[in-house]
C-alpha cells in the first residue's frame, strides 16, 4: 500500500499495522458498529492520509480506535478513542487555549482542545459521550473532557464525563483545572 500520510517519518509498515490492528478492533467489537463491513471503511481510510495520521496519534496515545458508527447524512465514518478509560497520553490537560494562558502557575503542558485540533480530531460532546457510554463501560477511573456549549464556556466553565455507579454523569470544572486521571476522548469523521 502506497504512504499516503502528511508525515514522510510514517511508514507504510507503521500504517499497516495500524489498519490490521483497526480492523481487529473493529472484529472484535461488533456491536460498536452493528451494519457496518470493513473493507469500504478500509478503502476510505487508504485514501485519506490525515485521517490516518489522526488515527496512529490515536493509537498511540492510549486511545484505541475504534469505528462508532456511520452518518448517512454527511456520508462520513465516526471513529472515537474506544479505551477503557480515558486514553492515557491525553491526560492532565486544561479544557482550552484561553484556560492555558489565564493560568499563571503550574501550568498544565497544554489543552484538551488545543491538543484534539492540532491532530485533526474533535472532542466528544456531551451526545456522543452518552452515544460512546451505550456501546460499552467506559471512563468508570478516570474522566474525559467534552466538548463544552458556549454558553458555559463564556463563563469560565468547561464539562467532562464519567462512568460511576453504573450511571453516566456529565459534570462540570474551572475550564483551567487539570488533573492526572482526566483526558480527553477524540471523534474523527471520515
Amino acid at each position: 500500500m502506497k504512504n499516503t500520510c502528511t508525515n514522510d517519518t510514517v511508514s507504510s509498515a507503521r500504517i499497516e499495522e495500524l489498519l490490521k490492528k483497526l480492523e481487529a478492533r473493529f472484529e472484535d467489537h461488533m456491536e460498536r458498529h452493528q451494519g457496518l463491513e470493513w473493507m469500504p471503511i478500509r478503502q476510505r481510510l487508504e485514501s485519506n492520509g490525515k485521517a490516518l495520521d489522526s488515527l496512529l496519534w490515536m493509537e498511540e496515545t492510549g486511545g484505541e480506535p475504534d469505528v462508532m458508527g456511520y452518518d448517512e447524512e454527511s456520508d462520513t465514518y465516526l471513529f472515537c478513542d474506544c479505551s477503557a478509560e480515558s486514553p492515557s497520553g491525553r491526560r492532565s490537560l486544561c479544557y482550552d487555549a484561553q484556560a492555558l494562558e489565564a493560568r499563571k502557575q503550574n501550568k498544565p503542558t497544554g489543552s484538551a482542545m488545543g491538543t484534539s485540533e492540532e491532530h485533526g480530531l474533535e472532542l466528544l460532546d456531551e451526545e456522543r459521550y452518552r452515544a460512546l457510554q451505550r456501546l460499552g463501560t467506559f471512563d468508570t477511573k478516570t474522566s474525559s473532557w467534552l466538548k463544552t456549549p458556549e454558553h458555559i464556556r463564556r463563563l469560565g466553565g468547561a464539562i467532562f464525563g464519567d462512568r460511576r455507579y453504573d450511571t453516566v454523569f456529565v459534570y462540570h470544572n474551572g475550564a483551567d483545572s487539570y488533573y492526572g486521571v482526566r483526558g480527553f476522548r477524540a471523534l474523527l469523521s471520515i
